[in-house]
């Protein structure tokens, strides 16, 4: 009891900085960063909100479709780099694209948002008749939280959008698996504003914030990474959340015509396939010229396999990904 996805859809912005570029920044240089990520080249925003990408992608994700947007009974958009705390990225999204009478609400799974959020619209499609289609939104400006002096992670980051539309199917191939390790939420994560609230006593608060770790002078409003604890997980997440995702449901990953992983590191993917026992020709794969696009990664890839034809109608796709929270996520269906 699964899903069709009826239309897909990506943006990135047009402006790019090369591998080149980021050796003017930090000491690295490109065959420093190609060997250790895979990565040439990163999109980044030079001005597009992060919610203006969203309703891009979504737009042409209706586009491909080829539906009316008043047919759309929910959005949920997912990103950790949303302009505001309120309204959501969502209600911005149904407006953009005149979705008049979609639910909206926004999902923070971090890197696995897609996957979570594409599996949340299927539960709400498989138990409300009334709703037949859900737009399913990925929208990131990850360069809004990267520490620009931090050479071992300012290389990895671009910014992007992507979203699918997608129908209840109660004959199609489906299965997923969410998880998630909190105890790791220290190795990976980005600090919201600071409370502004009078009443705050900043002591107590520091008290209760250093359970997250000491991070250097300058970083509070960015992006910390632990690279070896974050390698160490995802390759083994992947994985497993693939492998119970398939045990669901009795079936074998050898069936699998396409698996596509989260972009964050093209040699954590090649780990986490190994780990699979899938060869490395099944990935599709497109970090070289995005980087790590957060919950964006996976659907912009979904969507540039779809158009280019590596990934066709009738063929056994697996999603798969992990973020910060730590979460994991993965979903098994037929394009």
């Amino acid at each position: 009891m699964g899903i069709r996805v009826l239309g897909t859809g990506s943006y990135t912005p047009a402006f790019q900085v090369t591998n080149d570029d980021m050796a003017k920044m930090v000491e690295t240089n490109d065959e420093w960063i190609r060997t250790r990520t895979g990565i040439g080249t990163r999109h980044i925003s030079d001005g597009e909100p992060t919610w203006y990408m969203g309703a891009q992608a979504a737009k042409r994700a209706i586009e491909a479709a080829g539906i009316d947007p008043a047919e759309i009974g929910l959005i949920i958009d997912t990103t950790i780099t949303q302009e505001f705390c309120t309204p959501s990225t969502s209600c911005i999204i149904q407006r953009e694209v005149g979705a008049v009478h979609a639910a909206c609400f926004d999902l923070n799974a971090a890197c696995s948002g897609f996957v979570y959020a594409m599996d949340t619209a299927h539960r709400f499609l498989k138990t409300d008749p009334a709703m037949k289609v859900a737009l399913v939104v990925a929208n990131e400006s990850l360069s809004k939280i990267t520490n620009y002096s931090d050479r071992s992670s300012c290389i990895l980051f671009g910014d992007g959008a992507a979203a699918a539309l997608i129908a209840y199917d109660e004959n199609a191939l489906y299965t997923s698996h969410l998880g998630a390790d909190g105890t790791g939420a220290k190795y990976l994560f980005a600090r919201s504003a600071l409370p502004a609230s009078p009443f705050v006593k900043p002591e107590r608060y520091a008290a209760y914030d250093d359970q997250m770790g000491a991070g250097p002078e300058g970083w509070e409003h960015t992006m910390l990474q632990d690279g070896k604890e974050v390698y160490r997980f995802a390759t083994h997440a992947m994985p497993k959340a693939a492998k119970l995702a398939a045990e669901k449901i009795g079936f074998s990953l050898d069936d699998l015509d396409k698996i596509v992983p989260h972009q964050a590191n093209m040699r954590i993917i090649e780990t986490a396939m190994k780990f699979m026992n899938q060869p490395m020709e099944k990935a599709v794969t497109n970090i070289e010229h995005h980087g790590n696009t957060s919950s964006a990664s996976i659907p912009i890839a979904f969507d540039e396999a779809v158009r280019s034809g590596e990934i066709q109608r009738g063929d056994k796709v697996c999603l798969v990904g992990f973020g910060a929270g730590l979460t994991y996520a993965a979903l098994i269906m037929e394009y």
